[in-house]
């Protein structure tokens, strides 16, 4: 089975998830520091796990809303899907996932300092996880 990517993308870094070989668990396998040289190194990931897809957290209001934060998330859609047409993409709201994140990582009696390196990367695997879980509903349900 081929694998799916996570997205948890910030101004600042980008935490990344990728399902395990059989498709059934995310497991968090690093952060991106965004900048200029963000893509190719998103590039080795891709190299390495060969994704059939690439999930993307998508910043919802609590309110069910998009903000400003919602539009830069869609730019960069579309430039990773430029730079990865054979890829396909799929938004998924990410409400509350940071949160959820930080509280495990407390909970954990994980450092401030060691929360802050593994927060986005946990988030991202809280989205791939959801999106996993809510896929293996929607065919329980068919």
């Amino acid at each position: 089975m081929t694998r799916i990517m996570a997205l948890d993308i910030g101004r600042v870094r980008i935490g990344v998830a990728v399902t395990d070989p059989l498709g059934m668990f995310a497991q968090g396998i690093g952060v991106i520091r965004m900048g200029k040289d963000w893509i190719p190194q998103l590039a080795n990931l891709v190299e390495r796990y060969h994704p059939e897809m690439i999930i993307i957290g998508l910043p919802i209001r609590t309110t069910g809303e998009k903000g400003p934060e919602s539009e830069h998330i869609m730019d960069i859609r579309k430039q990773l899907e430029s730079a990865f047409p054979a890829i396909a993409f799929q938004l998924v709201d990410e409400r509350f996932t940071t949160a959820i994140a930080e509280k495990i990582l407390i909970g954990a009696d994980v450092s401030r300092k060691d929360r802050k390196q593994k927060i986005d990367q946990l988030a991202a695997s809280l989205i791939l996880q959801h999106y996993l879980d809510s896929q293996r509903s929607e065919n329980k349900d068919t």
